[in-house]
């Protein structure tokens, strides 16, 4: 997939998908010295990883009145896909990375896109809780521990969304045994044999 392919699939603006290749040719850059992502998938970068974070953008719970929707992701590693849900103009959108140099690589990248982030270089248990409208993971975690991780950050009507691969439908069943939730099962867009999780209301069972 072409830089220009991932924009008439995802409709973003020119400067937009221009923000995103300067995002692209910096993580090229940084992976020849740390180990962002797998250097096998730089060839397919822009379905691999740019079109299978983007694909969230269009789930994301709607803008609350009178403030920016607060997004909180994961794990973010090379910033997917917080980061370019960040730079697609999520709002604020706070990255838990607690790898050092990851975490020196978003911020790089959100000051040289101008993509409005937090970046919070700790463990997820580390972090203090605050209230999110949308929680995002990426190839973390299975899911009952996403879900114990999500749940000191729920707002009353946050969403999860997780992108899970072949795993998903057994990771699924472990989870209802400790929690219920609503669930919609949203095919990916980037890779026929993976799931794009969107879980409401998760609540441990009694």
């Amino acid at each position: 997939m072409t830089p220009e392919q991932f924009a008439a699939e995802t409709a973003v603006s020119r400067e937009t998908l221009d923000r995103l290749k300067l995002y692209a040719d910096r993580l090229e850059r940084w992976n020849k010295a740390i180990n962002l992502v797998a250097k096998s998938t730089l060839p397919d970068l822009w379905r691999r990883h740019f079109l299978d974070s983007a694909q969230l953008f269009e789930h994301l719970p709607e803008k609350p009145a009178g403030r920016q929707r607060v997004l909180v992701d994961f794990g973010s590693g090379a910033g997917f896909p917080g980061l370019v849900l960040a730079i697609m103009g999520a709002g604020d959108v706070h990255l838990i990375e607690s790898d050092q140099r990851k975490a020196a690589f978003l911020r790089e990248v959100s000051r040289e896109t101008g993509a409005e982030t937090h970046i919070h270089s700790q463990r997820i248990e580390a972090v203090k809780p605050f209230c999110a409208d949308v929680v995002t993971a990426r190839a973390l975690a299975p899911l009952a521990d996403l879900l114990a991780y999500a749940e000191p950050f729920m707002g009353p009507h946050a969403v999860c969304l997780f992108l899970k691969g072949k795993s998903a439908e057994e990771e699924l069943t472990a989870a209802a045994q400790e929690w219920k939730m609503e669930v919609k099962r949203r095919p990916s867009r980037s890779d026929p044999s993976a799931l794009l999780l969107e879980i409401q209301g998760p609540r441990r069972a009694s």
